[in-house]
């Protein structure tokens, strides 16, 4: 009884599941990106720079004092931001700056690629950011399948994001660069980051690891009372 009951304690439903990688997103991806577009329109490309590595220090410090879990995503991203400011301040020019995703982004499609000949490919390692991992579960068939289905999904996202920002930033300025790009990337984001959720969502069920909808709670009580009226 007591084993049940933890292990169902332990179950998140859907909608904690997703309003954690919503915030996740947020933080480390969405505000980041709108500060930079604010600030490069309203100030200079250098502003820009330092706010949206300024927000992601800052958010980094909020988990930090709040004693909250480490977010790998924001993780991710800061280390990539810093790089990418620092050498762009080194260097003087700002063409570098938005040169480095195209690397970076080459660099973690070959990574993805690579670990799929391991035991852990990066989707394994990342999942624990968005729902209650343990070894047990990792390890299901349906679960490994989606693991590695996952990460060559992101994996040719990423050699995507490469390609298309390589060709705005020899073709288009400044400004125009970062709307289209911005743009692309939200949009092949939000479409596989659909995918991920609903293969994601559709194995957990099969798995039985979601808890089902509060709003189903109170239709079952409902039911129930009416069948125990109905005895005599």
């Amino acid at each position: 009884m007591g084993v049940a009951g933890a292990t169902h304690e332990t179950q998140p439903r859907i909608r904690a599941v997703l309003r954690h990688l919503g915030l996740s997103l947020l933080l480390a991806n969405i505000v980041p990106s709108v500060l930079f577009y604010v600030c490069l329109v309203s100030l200079d490309v250098w502003a820009a720079l330092v706010a949206a590595l300024a927000w992601c220090y800052g958010a980094m410090a909020w988990r930090m004092a709040t004693r909250r879990r480490m977010s790998t995503l924001l993780v991710l991203t800061l280390v990539g931001l810093s790089v990418r400011t620092a050498v762009a301040f080194a260097s003087g020019s700002t063409f570098l700056y938005f040169l480095q995703p195209v690397l970076n982004n080459t660099v973690v499609a070959l990574l993805f690629l690579f670990s799929l000949a391991t035991a852990r490919p990066v989707v394994a390692r990342l999942a624990a950011d968005f729902f209650p991992m343990t070894d047990d579960i990792a390890k299901r068939p349906r679960v490994e399948r989606l693991f590695w289905h996952l990460t060559l999904l992101w994996a040719v996202v990423a050699l995507g994001k490469a390609t298309v920002t390589l060709w705005l930033l020899q073709s288009q300025s400044v400004v125009n660069f970062v709307v289209f790009k911005d743009t692309f990337f939200l949009a092949v984001t939000v479409l596989a980051m659909t995918v991920t959720v609903s293969a994601s969502v559709w194995v957990a069920r099969k798995e039985g690891l979601l808890r089902r909808s509060d709003a189903r709670q109170p239709s079952t009580r409902r039911a129930r009372a009416r069948v125990l009226g109905a005895r005599p």
